[in-house]
């Protein structure tokens, strides 16, 4: 009994037990699989860390500080954040991302679905115009914002001569970009424009992934088109909705590169931003400790609004 179940030892030494010896073997295989693993995690891991986890950290120590980026850190407490409610642009700011948000978001969603809807018809040119709708998505934001800018121009525009040419008054033609209650509005447009093409794809993607047979069963009970968009259509695209939404209220929270490229913040704050006044408060002004803290609002703010948004997602769900 003892042979069959140790390793015979040779030169006096102990003998092993079989079933330690493949339990050691089976350790060790463990062992290598992990670092073999970790090996290949830790290329990105270690960009990750250095070049975004840990800014974010010392964004979030850097909140509490006073540092212009030349001098040395000081430490504020919560100076940084009781000047929040003192600063008039960070309110601008704030209630300007919150009204971009609420606009642009369901617009985006909307026309994404509808662009989705049709384009998954088959019509003629339908390849052509599912290019042509996401292009604006791929192409140069720099050379779209010139070309955007043009056709809403106030004096010469493409856009206002149609409205001159249906018979608006010319001292009531809107300035866009250049008018500040309506930069907003040209803003919004630009950025439902340029994103609705990516999010048709992900919603054609949805659309092809409808069991067919749920059409058909629609059609023998007499449903309509409508009836079979509302009942049909909409209740399987419940996840697909529901990832669009969250990408496109985190990608409202964080809107620059137009903001930047088209307006600047204005004319005034109508259309500053968070993440504008960030860069404003940061790059200009070179108060990075108060940036930080604005980052930090957004942050927790953008946070907010995701976990009620997966929250609500549950409950309809359960």
């Amino acid at each position: 009994m003892s042979i069959s179940n140790s390793v015979i030892a040779r030169d006096g030494a102990p003998a092993v037990p079989r079933r330690k010896v493949a339990v050691l073997s089976k350790r060790q295989r463990k062992i290598r699989n992990a670092l073999v693993a970790y090996s290949f995690i830790a290329p990105n891991f270690l960009g990750f860390a250095v070049f975004t986890l840990g800014p974010i950290l010392f964004a979030f120590a850097l909140a509490f500080m006073h540092w212009d980026g030349s001098n040395a850190i000081t430490f504020a407490g919560l100076d940084n954040f009781w000047r929040l409610f003192e600063d008039k642009a960070f309110i601008a700011a704030f209630w300007n991302t919150i009204i971009y948000t609420v606009a642009s978001v369901p617009a985006t969603l909307l026309c994404a679905l509808g662009l989705a809807v049709l384009l998954n018809q088959k019509i003629a040119g339908r390849n052509f115009f599912r290019t042509a709708m996401f292009f604006p998505y791929v192409a140069s934001l720099v050379a779209v914002a010139v070309v955007w800018n043009m056709i809403f121009n106030p004096e010469m525009g493409p856009v206002n001569m149609i409205l001159y040419t249906l018979g608006l008054d010319p001292k009531n033609m809107p300035g866009w970009a250049a008018d500040r209650h309506w930069a907003m509005v040209t803003v919004i447009l630009f950025g439902i424009w340029k994103n609705m093409g990516y999010y048709m794809v992900i919603y054609l993607a949805g659309l092809q992934g409808i069991n067919a047979e749920l059409y058909e069963a629609a059609d023998l009970d007499g449903a309509n088109s409508w009836q079979k968009f509302i009942h049909v259509t909409v209740p399987q695209l419940g996840p697909t909705t529901f990832f669009v939404t969250v990408m496109l209220t985190i990608q409202s929270f964080k809107v620059f590169d137009q903001i930047y490229m088209i307006t600047q913040g204005g004319p005034g704050t109508s259309t500053l931003v968070l993440v504008y006044h960030i860069y404003n408060e940061a790059f200009i002004s070179w108060d990075l400790g108060y940036s930080s803290m604005i980052s930090l609002v957004l942050f927790f703010l953008v946070l907010a609004v995701t976990v009620f948004q997966f929250r609500r997602q549950r409950e309809d769900e359960a």
